[in-house]
């Protein structure tokens, strides 16, 4: 039956993966796990919108899925939180994909963590990988792979310039849409706008992969002030109000920036004759220019990239790896 997965987190990137998985040939979805209550012991096809799979959703991960190959993990975006749920199914002798920004690279800002959770992997036989559209591809992946036909790089900078009009409340608020510029501030400073999550981890793994020790990374986060009225199904931004971030973030040696990396989100780009696109250069010799127009969508890269990662995790090393440590990333059937 090929491999058997399990998707932990059935919220919108959860059970978009598990769909997907359905679909690949060679994959075998036997199992769901989400903490609401209201979804447990319901069929897992028909909380995903199609036929019955004759698999209950479950709460507890240690009754249910211990013949599973890989767990993908769809709960949250920072290490320490996905940290306990990564050790479950590991000391289950589970591979583990998972879309927590912060994993794609945990030993930028957990250096402590991402030992364990190698040392945890190694010694129960699996692997353990964090991806990603981005973290996990455009701004890290995708610029590595770019930077093999370079004789010489001076330096590189990545944008990616996207909408967010198709989220909803809790992305509108982690990236103070709809609100003043003075609050706008005031969230940065409380660390309640966040901006993008992922920044540290793409900046260290481009800079460990191509062998450039940095001597610091900065982050700025700036208010994208809306000059027209800007409105989506969950919000409303008129002219002065935030329509967005523009978060910046830079890797220095001896004092310059040496990596950039640029990631402005908004509502309605187009309203103001912006249009979203990646966009990777490279100062070198040769120079080189990457356009990518509209942007790799979101939602369904990042669903892509973990699915389509699975049977190259299943086969690494043990340990916990990242997305330099695997042959280069591929669609499968």
């Amino acid at each position: 039956m090929g491999f058997k997965i399990v998707v932990w987190g059935l919220g919108a990137m959860g059970s978009g993966m598990a769909r997907l998985i359905t679909e690949k040939r060679g994959l075998e979805l036997v199992g769901g796990i989400d903490r609401d209550q209201n979804k447990k012991g319901k069929d897992l096809g028909k909380i995903l919108g199609g036929e019955s799979l004759g698999i209950k959703v479950e709460n507890d991960f240690n009754y249910t899925f211990k013949d599973a190959d890989l767990v993908i993990i769809a709960t949250t975006s920072f290490t320490r939180e996905v940290f306990p749920q990564i050790e479950r199914a590991v000391n289950n002798g589970l591979n583990v994909i998972t879309i927590a920004e912060e994993m794609a690279y945990p030993e930028a800002q957990e250096a402590e963590l991402a030992d364990k959770i190698d040392k945890l992997a190694r010694e129960n036989g699996v692997t353990v990988l964090g991806t990603g559209v981005n973290p996990g591809f455009v701004l890290d992946t995708l610029v590595v792979t770019l930077s093999a036909v370079s004789c010489k790089i001076n330096k590189i900078k990545a944008t990616r310039v996207n909408d967010l009009s198709p989220f909803g409340p809790t992305v509108m608020k982690t990236q103070g849409v709809g609100t003043t510029p003075e609050e706008f501030k005031e969230g940065v400073e409380k660390g309640e706008i966040t901006g993008h999550i992922g920044f540290p981890e793409s900046i260290r793994m481009i800079a460990d992969t191509i062998g450039w020790d940095l001597d610091e990374i900065k982050e700025k986060r700036e208010p994208i002030i809306s000059n027209t009225h800007r409105e989506t199904p969950y919000i409303k931004v008129e002219p002065g109000m935030v329509a967005g971030c523009n978060h910046i973030a830079w890797g220095l040696k001896d004092g310059k920036k040496i990596i950039e990396l640029e990631h402005p989100q908004q509502i309605c780009p187009e309203k103001e004759g912006v249009e979203t696109g990646d966009y990777i250069e490279i100062s070198g010799d040769p120079d080189l220019k990457l356009r990518i127009k509209p942007e790799i969508p979101g939602g369904k890269g990042t669903q892509a990239v973990a699915v389509n990662m699975i049977p190259a995790v299943i086969e690494a090393r043990p340990g916990l790896v990242s997305m330099m440590d695997l042959p280069v990333p591929r669609y499968i059937k």
